[in-house]
Formats: structure tokens, C-alpha cells, sequence
């Protein structure tokens, strides 16, 4: 019987020596900078085929608009107007409950609404910028938690002081020597101001 023996000229196959598809090595664990280069990548990628359906649907708005009458392209124009102004209102709730909702997170409180052009906060297609309504949001001051008003307001009479005096009762059951030395130790002082 003969032993198999191994081919020397067959690559050894190592997991260190693993390859992606792509060419990238497999088994070293990446780090940061390359996972945040990764997802720069793919956010530019994103945003390239974004704006190439963007294009795409606006040539095939153009196209359809060509075919139409001029009493279905006025139809039309309406129709995205009214979608404008409908979509508009909705995306202002929108930033404002967005605004409400990381202000609460953050726990600051946000300026009067008046006073605040949520148009800012809207990208440019109309919807809300939560990277910018977050950066707002951690400008703003954090609010301290003391309540407004002092928390023992009318609550009566607390802590007096009583704390520690002898009463009547207790006299009555005290000696002389007892009742001279809670005088001196003014254990008696309410009682002899009347409090008691």
C-alpha cells in the first residue's frame, strides 16, 4: 500500500490567506478608518443612484408631459401643486415633531415656535434634515431639573423647632433634678414659649 503524499506545488490553503471576491483579505478584523471609509463609500454610491432616478423620473415627466393635451397638462399642474402645498404643511409637523422628540432625548427645551423657521430644518426635497434639527437640538442649552417654585410651599408647618422638647406629659413624670437639667439643656424651651 501506498501513503498519499502531498503535492508541493498545491497552495497551502490557510484561513489568514482567504480572499474576498473583491480581493480583499478575510481574517483580519478591519478597523475604524476602513469602516468609516466603507460607509463613505456607499453613501456617495447611494447618493450617484439617487440622483440618476431623480434624473431618470424627471425625463420621464417630460416625456408624458409631451403627450398630453394642454387641458391634461393643466390637470397635472394642479395636481402638483395641490401635492406641493399638501406635502409642505405635513413636512413642517413633521420637523416640529422631530424638533419635540430630540429635544426631549437631549432634555433641553426648545425656544417658542414662533420664534423658529422650520423651513431650515427641511432638505432639499422637502423633507425633514434630521443631521441638521440634531445639531440644533445639541446647541441648545441643557435644562437644569430645580423646579420653578420651592417644593414646600404650602405644605403647613414642617419641621419646627420642637424636635427633641418635652412635653407636659413628660414633665409630670420627670423629678426636680430631671426637670432642671432638660431646662439647662433647653429641652424645655418650647414648652416655656407656649408652642407646646
Amino acid at each position: 500500500m501506498t501513503t498519499p503524499q502531498a503535492n508541493p506545488s498545491a497552495p497551502s490553503a490557510s484561513p489568514s490567506d482567504a480572499t474576498t471576491p473583491s480581493g480583499e483579505q478575510l481574517g483580519a478584523a478591519p478597523t475604524v478608518e476602513e469602516l468609516q471609509a466603507q460607509v463613505e463609500k456607499w453613501k456617495s454610491m447611494s447618493r450617484k443612484n439617487e440622483a440618476s432616478f431623480k434624473e431618470a423620473h424627471r425625463e420621464l415627466d417630460q416625456l408624458r408631459s409631451a403627450g398630453m393635451s394642454e387641458q391634461e397638462r393643466a390637470l397635472e399642474a394642479a395636481r402638483q401643486e395641490a401635492r406641493t402645498a399638501a406635502l409642505s404643511e405635513m413636512n413642517e409637523r413633521l420637523v416640529a415633531a422631530e424638533l419635540k422628540a430630540q429635544a426631549a432625548a437631549a432634555g433641553t427645551s426648545l425656544p417658542d415656535a414662533d420664534f423658529l423657521n422650520l423651513n431650515r430644518f427641511l432638505d432639499g426635497e422637502g423633507t425633514p434634515d434630521t443631521e441638521a434639527i440634531a445639531a440644533f437640538v445639541s446647541a441648545l442649552p441643557t435644562t437644569k431639573n430645580t423646579p420653578a417654585y420651592r417644593q414646600d410651599l404650602g405644605l403647613g408647618r414642617q419641621a419646627t423647632g420642637t424636635a427633641g422638647q418635652l412635653t407636659r406629659s413628660d414633665l409630670s413624670r420627670m423629678t426636680p433634678a430631671q426637670v432642671n437639667k432638660a431646662r439647662d439643656e433647653g429641652r424645655l424651651d418650647a414648652l416655656m414659649r407656649g408652642e407646646l
